[in-house]
C-alpha cells in the first residue's frame, strides 16, 4: 500500500472541482486542482441569482472560491491543462501544461494598475461578459477572481502579437509582476487518482439560424442575461438592450434553444435539464428589477422537476405576472428601425400568432466542453453519443479507466445540487482508492499566536460590502461608510464590492495589522453563509475568531426595503451601530479539543443507505447501518429494471450480500432509533430492536440519515376498487413476474400527476414521467399491438432520459396533454373502465376505454417525524428531510455531523440516490478523518451558585443537553450545546449566560439601537 500516493488531482474548477478539492482536503489527501481558465468559478461566477430561493450567485459561491484558494491543501493552477496521464490506479504521473500568463503570479498584487495603463482603450470582447463588454489585452477575469491576478492575452496584446507597444504595462506595475518573456512550462505531478469535473459549453446559438443570433442584436443568450442582471455585470445590473442600451419592457425567452431538438435547426436531441428553471428565475428577477417588465416564456414542457422547482414555477404566474406560452416558436424577424423582435408562433387554440418584443432570450442549452473533450481524448476514455462521458446507472460517477472518476456536467445536464452531489461522490472512490495513504501528503497550517486584547481599549475596523448592487443598489454604501468613521472607538473604514472576495480578505487581513485592530465589523449579508470565512481571515490576521462581529444589511436591509433606498440607508446605519456596541464588548473564547470516535451510524437499508455504508467502511471506518424492517432493500424492493434497461434486483442483491459480509460493517435489522444525543465527532443513539425489544446504545462520530420514500396509494380515479387500476410500480411488478399476462392488452392508459403537483403535495414526484415512459416501452416490446396512452400535464424526463421519450413517440405510443383544472375522469360502466379528457392539442374531449388503467402516483417521505423530531432535524412542509442549503451543501444537515441521502431527502432516481449515498459518506470523512475536533466557543455557561436547580433549562433545550449534576446545580455539556440561547433567555435566576450574545452586549445593542 506504500507505493500510493496520498494525492488527487482535480481537473476543473467550477463548483464541482471546488468541492471535490475542498472535501478531499479535508479528509487529508493533497489536491492538485487544474483550471484551464485564468481563475476559478467556472459558470457560477457569471450568475446573478440561483433558483429557487434567488440566493446572490456570487454570494453563496465567492465563500467556497476563497476557502480552495487559501486551503494549504489546495495547490490551484489555473490557466493549466492536463496534457499526458501515465502509470496505473494509486500511482499516475500526470503531466500538466502551464500556459504562460505573462504575470508572475507570486508578485502580481491585483491591483490593475497594468489594467488601467494599457494604451489598448478600446479592447476586446470579454469572455466572461459573453461579449457584452470589452476588456484589454492584460485584465483580472472577474473583481472576485480567486486568484485575483492579472493575465495577458498574447493573441490581443499588441507587443506579443505584433512586438509593436510601449509596454506602459511594465512601468505601472510597481511589484515588478510583469513577465513578457514567460515561456509555457510543463510540469509532472505524482497522484493516486483523478477526478474530471471540466464543466460545460453553452450551445452555440448561432447554429439557430431561425432565431437570429449573431444577425439580430437584441437576441442574446440566456448567459448574456445573466451576465445583464448581475451587479458586477456590463450594465451594473440595468436592464438594457445591447442594441441602444434602452430599457426593454416586452421580454420573451425562447426555451429549447438547441435542446430537445432533432430538426433541421441542429440542436441537440437531450434535454439540458436547467433552462426551464433558469428561465423562469431570469423572468422573476427581471421583473425585480424592473417591476413594469413583461416576461413571456415559450416552450414546450416545463420541467420543474427538483426540489422547491414546482412551487417556484407556480409563484412566477400568481405572484409575478410571467406569461407561459406553450408553443414552439418558428422563427424570429427584427424591425429594422427599432430592432424589436417579431416572433411567429402558434397559440393554444392552434391559431398563428405574431408578436412584438424588445429583448429575445434564448434559453440555450449545456453542451460537453472542447476542453472536456479534448482531456477525454487524451486520458483514452469513452463517451456517449452526445459526447458526455460514458458512466453506468449503477455506477455514475466511474469513468471507462480505473482510478478516474468524473462528475458534474461533463457526466451529463444537471443543476448545481447534483453537481455538487456528484463532487463529493467522486472523491469517495478517488480517495476509497487511497485509504491506506490519507495524510501522507498533507500540510498543516501554522496560526500566527493570538494577540492578547485584554485590558486595552477596543480599536475597530468597519468594512462595508456593496454586494453587487444586493446591498449597494439600495443602500449609500459610502454613506454608511463615512458614518461609521464617527462612531466611538472606530479606527478604520473600507468599503468593497465583495467583501468576501480574496483581496478583501487580503485589505482586512492588512488593516488588522496596519492599524492594530483589534476588533472587527464587516456589514454585508447573511452570517449564516459567511460568518465562518469572515472569522478564519481574522484569526489568520492574528485576532481571536470570536473578536468579530457582523451587520447584515442585506437579508435583513436591502432586500426586504428595495423600494425604501433613504429608509433602507438609515436602518442599515441603525445596524452597523448596533454591531458595534456589541463589538465594543464581545471578548475572546476558547474551544476545547475532545476526540472524534471513528465510526459511522447509517439510518435507513436501502439503496442510498447500504451504499453510503460500503463507502464509509472501504475509507476504513467501521458502520452501523440499521433498518427498520426485516430486510434490507427499501423501495428499491419494488423495482425491477432501470429505464436504461438494468437489473436493479440483481444489483440490489449484490448490494445486500456485500453489506452483511463486510468485516467493518454491522448490519442490524427491525430496529428503530429510541434516543440521540451528542454533538459532532461524538454522537450517542439508542435503538430498540424487535422482536426480542432489545435496548443497544451505539456511540458514532457521524449519522447519515437515508429513510427513503415510497408511492403513494391513490385516494382518486377508483384505485382500489378494480384489480384493472394500478400503479406504476404495481405494473412493473407485475410485468417482472408475469409477462405473459401483458400480452392480451389491447389499451393502456397511464395518467401523470396523481397526488403530485396539487394543493396537498405541491411538488413533482421527479421519476413518475420516466417511470411511465420505462413501462410503456415495456409494454410495447411485449405486446407491440397494444395502444398505450399516457395523458400527462408536463413530460419531465429531463437531461439524457430525453431520448426514451423520443423513442416512446417513434414506437406509437401516444401522449396527450391535460390541463390540472380539468383532469381526466374515470368511470366504470359495468365491466368497462371509460376514462375521458379534454385534449388541449386539438381543442376536442377524447374517451378511451382502456383494459388496464396505471396511475403515476406521488412518492411521498416515509414516515419520519418522530426520526426527525429525536435528531433535531428539518423537514420541509412535504415531509422531506430539509438539508443545509438547496445549492451548495445539498447532503449536509443544519447540525454538523449529521447527513441525509436518497429519497428521504426527496422524489429522485435510483443513480441519483447512489451518488448522494456516496457524497453523504464523503462528507462524513471530513469528520471522520480527523483524530480530534475542536469543540465550544458560543455555548451556553452555568453561574452555579445562582442556579436554583428548576429544571427550566432542561425543559426548554430542544437538544436535551443541561441535566442537573450531582451539585444541584444545572450542567451543559460544550460538546453538545448548540448555543441557541433557549436556555438562557428562559432560566427565572439569570444563572445561564451564551458566550458572544451575554447579557450586556444585548443591553448594548438594545440602547444603540433606541439612540
Amino acid at each position: 500500500m506504500t507505493d500510493k500516493i496520498g494525492a488527487v488531482m482535480v481537473v476543473g474548477g467550477g463548483i464541482a472541482g471546488i468541492q471535490a478539492s475542498l472535501d478531499l482536503a479535508e479528509s487529508g489527501y493533497y489536491v492538485y486542482l487544474v483550471e484551464s481558465s485564468p481563475a476559478i468559478g467556472g459558470v457560477m461566477a457569471q450568475l446573478d441569482k440561483t433558483f429557487p430561493t434567488n440566493d446572490c450567485a456570487m454570494c453563496i459561491v465567492s465563500p467556497k472560491l476563497v476557502e480552495a484558494g487559501r486551503h494549504l491543501n489546495i495547490e490551484v493552477l489555473t490557466y493549466s491543462e492536463v496534457v499526458k496521464v501515465e502509470g496505473e490506479p494509486g500511482n499516475f504521473r500526470v503531466t500538466v501544461r502551464k500556459k504562460p500568463r505573462y504575470i508572475d503570479i507570486s508578485k502580481c498584487t491585483g491591483c490593475g494598475a497594468c489594467i488601467e495603463a494599457c494604451i489598448m482603450k478600446k479592447g476586446v470582447p470579454s469572455e466572461f461578459e459573453e461579449g457584452l463588454a470589452r476588456r484589454k489585452p492584460i485584465y483580472i477575469l472577474f473583481p472576485q477572481a480567486v486568484p485575483l491576478k492579472a493575465v495577458i492575452d498574447e493573441k490581443s496584446c499588441l507587443f506579443l502579437s505584433r512586438g509593436k507597444c510601449q509596454k506602459k504595462c511594465v512601468e505601472a506595475c510597481q511589484a515588478g509582476a510583469i513577465d513578457l518573456d514567460q515561456q509555457e512550462e510543463m510540469v509532472v505531478m505524482e497522484v493516486g487518482s483523478i477526478i474530471l469535473s471540466p464543466g460545460f459549453d453553452e450551445f452555440d446559438a448561432r447554429r439557430l439560424t431561425a432565431y437570429g443570433y449573431g444577425r439580430f442584436p437584441n437576441v442574446i443568450t440566456s448567459i448574456q442575461f445573466e451576465r445583464i442582471l448581475s451587479p458586477s455585470g456590463p450594465f451594473q445590473g440595468t436592464i438594457l438592450r445591447p442594441s441602444d442600451q434602452k430599457t426593454p419592457k416586452k421580454i420573451a425567452w425562447i426555451q429549447c434553444s438547441g435542446s430537445r431538438d432533432m430538426t433541421e435547426m441542429g440542436g441537440n436531441e437531450y434535454c439540458s435539464s436547467i433552462c426551464c428553471m433558469y428561465a423562469i428565475k431570469e423572468a422573476v428577477i427581471a421583473r425585480e428589477h424592473q417591476p413594469d417588465v413583461e416576461p413571456t416564456l415559450f416552450y414546450m414542457d416545463i420541467r420543474a422537476h427538483g426540489k422547491g422547482f414546482d412551487a417556484y414555477y407556480e409563484r412566477a404566474k400568481e405572484e409575478h405576472g410571467v406569461r407561459f406560452i406553450r408553443s414552439m416558436v418558428s422563427r424570429v424577424a427584427e424591425r429594422p428601425k427599432s430592432k424589436n423582435l417579431m416572433i411567429t408562433y402558434v397559440d393554444s387554440e392552434n391559431h398563428l400568432q405574431e408578436e412584438e418584443f424588445d429583448l429575445v432570450v434564448l434559453s440555450v442549452g449545456l453542451t460537453p466542453s472542447k476542453g472536456a473533450r479534448e482531456v477525454a481524448q487524451t486520458l483514452g476514455l469513452e463517451l456517449d453519443a452526445y459526447g458526455f462521458c460514458k458512466t453506468g446507472g449503477f455506477s455514475p460517477l466511474d469513468t471507462s479507466r480505473s482510478g478516474i472518476y468524473v462528475c458534474g456536467t461533463f457526466q451529463g445536464p444537471k443543476d448545481i445540487p447534483e453537481t455538487v452531489a456528484q463532487a463529493s461522490a467522486a472523491v469517495t472512490n478517488a480517495s476509497g482508492l487511497l485509504a491506506g495513504v490519507r495524510g501522507t501528503m498533507m500540510k498543516k497550517k501554522d496560526l500566527p499566536p493570538e494577540i492578547d486584547v485584554r485590558g486595552g481599549e477596543p480599536r475597530i475596523g468597519v468594512f462595508v460590502c456593496h454586494c453587487g448592487t444586493n446591498i449597494g443598489g439600495v443602500v449609500n454604501v459610502p454613506g454608511v461608510k463615512e458614518y461609521a468613521r464617527n462612531l466611538e472607538n472606530v479606527v478604520y473604514t473600507d468599503e468593497s464590492l465583495y467583501a468576501c472576495s480574496q483581496d478583501s480578505q487580503e485589505k482586512i487581513k492588512d488593516a488588522i495589522r496596519e492599524y492594530k485592530l483589534n476588533r472587527v465589523v464587516v456589514a454585508s449579508c447573511s452570517p449564516r453563509t459567511h460568518e465562518p470565512l469572515f472569522r478564519e481571515t481574522v484569526r489568520e490576521a492574528g485576532l481571536n475568531k470570536y473578536l468579530f462581529e457582523m451587520a447584515n444589511i442585506r437579508d435583513q436591509c436591502s432586500w426586504v426595503h428595495m423600494h425604501e433606498k433613504e429608509k433602507a440607508t438609515i436602518k442599515a446605519k441603525d445596524l452597523v451601530r448596533m454591531a458595534m456596541a456589541n463589538a465594543r464588548l464581545v471578548q475572546p473564547l476558547h474551544e476545547s479539543i475532545v476526540s472524534v470516535i471513528p465510526k459511522g451510524l447509517v439510518i435507513g437499508g436501502g439503496v442510498a443507505g447500504i451504499t453510503a455504508s460500503l463507502k464509509l467502511a472501504q475509507q476504513g471506518y467501521e458502520v452501523f447501518l440499521i433498518e427498520k424492517e426485516a430486510e434490507l432493500g427499501g423501495n428499491a424492493r419494488n423495482i425491477h429494471y432501470t429505464i436504461e434497461g438494468e437489473d436493479v434486483q440483481e444489483y440490489l442483491q449484490d448490494l445486500i450480500g456485500q453489506v452483511t459480509a463486510h468485516p467493518l460493517i454491522v448490519v442490524i435489522t427491525n430496529a428503530l432509533v429510541v434516543d440521540f444525543s451528542g454533538s459532532r465527532g461524538n454522537f450517542s443513539t439508542g435503538i430498540m430492536v424487535a422482536p426480542t425489544m432489545y435496548y443497544q446504545k451505539i456511540e458514532h462520530g457521524i449519522t447519515i440519515v437515508a429513510t427513503g420514500a415510497e408511492e403513494w396509494k391513490p385516494t382518486e380515479y377508483l384505485y382500489g376498487e378494480d384489480p384493472r387500476i394500478v400503479t406504476q410500480l404495481e405494473l412493473e411488478g407485475s410485468i417482472a413476474s408475469h409477462p405473459e399476462e401483458t400480452t392480451q392488452l389491447r389499451q393502456v392508459v397511464m395518467i401523470q400527476c396523481v397526488g403530485s403537483r396539487n394543493e396537498e403535495r405541491p411538488y413533482c414526484s421527479r421519476v413518475c414521467c420516466a417511470e411511465a415512459v420505462k413501462n410503456a416501452l415495456k409494454l410495447k416490446a411485449l405486446s407491440p399491438g397494444a395502444k398505450i396512452y399516457i395523458l400527462y400535464r408536463d413530460m419531465r424526463t429531463y437531461g439524457l432520459l430525453e431520448s426514451y421519450y423520443t423513442k416512446a413517440r417513434k414506437e406509437g405510443i401516444m401522449f396527450v396533454k391535460y390541463d390540472p383544472g380539468n383532469k381526466p375522469e374515470v368511470k366504470k360502466e359495468g365491466k368497462n373502465l371509460f376514462v375521458s379528457l379534454m385534449d388541449d392539442t386539438i381543442g376536442e374531449r377524447v374517451a378511451l376505454k382502456p383494459d388496464l388503467l396505471v396511475l403515476s402516483a406521488a412518492t411521498i417521505p416515509r414516515g419520519n417525524k418522530e426520526l426527525a423530531n429525536l435528531l433535531k432535524v428539518p423537514r420541509t412542509a412535504e415531509g422531506f428531510f430539509l438539508e443545509a442549503h438547496m445549492k451548495l451543501r445539498p447532503v449536509d444537515f443544519a447540525t454538523d455531523g449529521l447527513y441525509l441521502a436518497g429519497t428521504g431527502h426527496g422524489p429522485k432516481l435510483i443513480s441519483e440516490s447512489i451518488s448522494q449515498a456516496m457524497a453523504a459518506a464523503a462528507r462524513a470523512c471530513t469528520i471522520l478523518s480527523k483524530e480530534k475536533i475542536l469543540v465550544g466557543g458560543v455555548v451556553a455557561v452555568v453561574d452555579g451558585e445562582r442556579c436554583a436547580a428548576c429544571l427550566t433549562c432542561v425543559r426548554v433545550c430542544p437538544y436535551e443537553v443541561p441535566v442537573i449534576n450531582v451539585r444541584g446545580e444545572a450542567e451543559i455539556d460544550i460538546a453538545k450545546c448548540k448555543g441557541c440561547g433557549s436556555c438562557a433567555a428562559e432560566c427565572p435566576a439569570m444563572a445561564i449566560e451564551l458566550m458572544h450574545f451575554r447579557e450586556a452586549q444585548l443591553e448594548a445593542k438594545c440602547q444603540a439601537l433606541m439612540s
